[in-house]
């Protein structure tokens, strides 16, 4: 059973990555390109979850946290820019 969980989060993360990267390199815009860096960020603390489940430790978990904060200030960081940015660059 924790087999068959594992790995549909670890390919369940892969697909929604592979579509984030797709839009966080096509855009077309910058909202868009933020919702993908997000999306990626959440994939990744999917397979750190995963890989806590997978092997029993709890450091992955931490490290997923990490990520999760990391993520948060990213998105906050990038959406502040475009909101400065004059209107022509958007």
């Amino acid at each position: 059973m924790t087999l068959v969980l594992t790995l549909s989060l670890v390919t369940g993360a892969l697909v929604a990555i592979g579509l984030a990267a797709m839009r966080l390199v096509l855009g077309p815009t910058q909202a868009d390109r933020i919702v993908a860096l997000d999306v990626v960020f959440s994939a990744s603390i999917v397979m750190t979850a995963a890989a806590a489940l997978a092997s029993g430790r709890a450091l992955y978990l931490d490290l997923g946290l990490g990520l999760a904060v990391v993520g948060f200030v990213a998105t906050v960081v990038w959406a502040r820019l475009i909101e400065s940015s004059p209107k022509g660059t958007r």
